[in-house]
C-alpha cells in the first residue's frame, strides 16, 4: 500500500505542485486547506507525513502540531512544517512544538519530494 501524505496548505499553486509531485513518486495524496480540515482528515485516517503550512486559516500550522503530538496514536506521523517565516525563533517553536522538520519558502518542491522519499524510506 502506498504511503500517504497530508499536504496542509491555502496556496493553490503550492498545493498542485506538491500534489503533482507527490503523487507522481508513489505517494497517496491528500489535501487540507486550513488547520481544522487538516485535523478531521488525521482522524479520518492517520498520514504517514504530513507537510503543514504555517500560516493557514481557522487554526495555524503551530496549533495543528501541537494537537497532532496530543494524541499517542498519532506519534508516528512524520511532520514538515512549511513556512515563509524563516527566523530561528519560528524554527525553534516548530519543532520544540513537535515537527521533524522545517522548510522555509520559497523552496525547491522537487527537493522537498526527493527528501519525503527518503524519509519515507521509498528511495533507494
Amino acid at each position: 500500500m502506498a504511503k500517504s501524505i497530508l499536504v496542509v496548505e491555502d496556496e493553490p499553486n503550492i498545493v498542485l505542485s506538491l500534489q503533482f509531485l507527490m503523487k507522481k513518486a508513489g505517494f497517496e495524496v491528500r489535501v487540507a486547506s486550513d488547520g481544522e480540515q487538516a485535523l478531521r482528515e488525521v482522524e479520518t485516517r492517520a498520514p504517514d507525513l504530513i507537510l503543514l503550512d504555517v500560516m493557514i486559516p481557522k487554526r495555524d500550522g503551530y496549533d495543528v502540531c501541537q494537537t497532532v503530538r496530543a494524541n499517542p496514536e498519532w506519534s508516528d506521523i512524520y511532520i514538515i512544517m512549511l513556512t515563509a517565516k524563516g527566523r530561528d525563533v519560528d524554527r525553534e517553536k516548530g519543532i520544540s512544538l513537535g515537527a521533524n522538520d522545517y522548510v522555509t519558502k520559497p523552496f525547491s518542491t522537487r527537493d522537498l519530494t526527493e527528501k519525503v522519499k527518503v524519509i519515507l524510506g521509498t528511495d533507494p
